[in-house]
């Protein structure tokens, strides 16, 4: 599939997730973003937008469970040590594709934690880069990587909220690594 909304799927998702946005009092733009397939890239091709970006991981663990990080785009994870922080059963490493697209509805290269409007089944934990909470605006793809959306932090933590789950947020700053209380 096209990440440019050819797949019918992926556009009713698309309006599902408007609708959601609206019924939350959600009211953000969406703004055109050419397509591109790494952090590097998409620096280059966004020119002057407002706020964070993010760069978006489907890791799992040796169970099977998975977990959708969106973190700040310059920041590394160390894959050895971090299921220690989110309470994985042994070391994460990435989801396959098919994974992505079968739970979240999303292409490779499109992933963002709006892609749990999906999961109807609860299967994906998202863990938030606490450091995300101190920007005005956080930006996401809507489900394809040709657009970007803007979030205000407190409307991202609505949003997964309304995905009936809580998000894990975990500030990697931190020496110890412990969870930041959520607003």
């Amino acid at each position: 599939m096209s990440e440019t909304m050819q797949d019918g799927a992926t556009i009713e998702a698309r309006d599902r997730l408007f609708v959601r946005l609206a019924n939350l009092g959600i009211a953000a733009a969406v703004v055109p973003y050419p397509a591109h397939d790494t952090v590097e890239e998409g620096k280059r091709l966004r020119g002057a937008m407002a706020g964070a970006f993010t760069k978006n991981l489907l890791l799992r663990d040796k169970k099977g469970r998975l977990f959708l990080f969106a973190i700040h785009e310059d920041r590394a994870l160390d894959l050895r040590t971090l299921h220690s922080l989110v309470g994985a059963n042994g070391r994460l490493g990435f989801a396959p594709a098919e994974r992505m697209v079968e739970i979240l509805g999303v292409q490779p290269g499109a992933l963002t934690p709006l892609g749990l409007i999906n999961d109807m089944s609860g299967t994906v934990t998202a863990v938030i880069d606490a450091a995300l909470l101190d920007a005005e605006q956080v930006n996401f793809h809507p489900l394809v990587n040709t657009e970007s959306i803007g979030l205000r932090p407190a409307e991202l933590l609505m949003f997964i909220r309304s995905c009936d789950r809580e998000p894990m947020l975990i500030d990697f700053d931190a020496a110890s690594g412990s969870n930041r209380a959520l607003p």
